[in-house]
């Protein structure tokens, strides 16, 4: 049985545990469910906003391949990945992995294969805003997030 991930970018917020009952809801194979979800934190009140685009199209087929090489790697039973984009401020939800699998291992490598591609493959790009209200550049691609990758390999 081939499993199909669920891929969105959206601007609205997502709902985690709708999430997670939408992966599962009906399922008995399912032994382990591992969530990561991403907020938007403030930096020690220096931070006001972060502003997030993507690459319309681009973005939600990189995030599929991705999603599809997790899945068929650590043989998961399902896999939903949502990004937001536009301004997201302090406490909100940027990102969300959800990976079932048969067991946690499994779940756990899934969820973190995921987001570890997605943070360096998928075309998504944060600005960030500053609580003076002035605006920052947009935020370089980080060597921690090219070697937390690069471990999959």
């Amino acid at each position: 049985m081939t499993v199909a991930p669920t891929i969105r970018v959206q601007s609205a917020d997502f709902d985690l545990q709708a999430e997670i009952e939408a992966l599962t809801a009906g399922r008995r194979d399912i032994g382990a469910v591992v969530t990561f979800a991403g907020l938007c934190r403030d930096e020690q009140g220096q931070l006001s906003a972060l502003e997030l685009e993507h690459y319309p199209g681009m973005a939600e087929a990189e995030m599929r391949r991705i999603a599809e090489l997790a899945i068929e790697r650590f043989s998961l039973l399902g896999l939903t990945a949502v990004h937001r984009y536009g301004k997201i401020l302090p406490g909100e939800n940027i990102v969300l992995v959800v990976a079932a699998a048969p067991h946690r291992q499994a779940a756990f490598d899934g969820a973190g294969f995921m987001m570890d591609f997605l943070k360096t493959s998928a075309p998504f790009w944060k600005k960030e805003h500053a609580a003076d209200g002035s605006q920052g550049d947009w935020v370089a691609a980080k060597d921690a997030d090219d070697r937390a990758r690069d471990k999959w390999r």
